[in-house]
């Protein structure tokens, strides 16, 4: 599978999942955890994952893809 592919999997995962929590901490957490789990999945380096995981859950409540809770 390609290196964009792989992003774009880690990155849509973690999109519809971080809206797990109710702060932008959790959802920070939340979303560095489903990324390296998605990137160990995938083959691909965890700590990246993580850390689009994590990035994608700190912004998420910013951009307005995740719900007020």
């Amino acid at each position: 599978m390609g290196k964009t592919l792989k992003f774009t999997a880690i990155f849509a995962t973690c999109t519809l999942l971080v809206a797990c929590g109710s702060t932008d901490l959790e959802r920070t957490a939340t979303g560095a955890v489903i990324g390296g789990a998605t990137a160990k999945v995938l083959g691909e380096d965890v700590a990246t994952g993580a850390l689009i995981g994590g990035a994608t859950g700190a912004t998420c409540g910013t951009t307005g893809i995740c719900p007020d809770n």
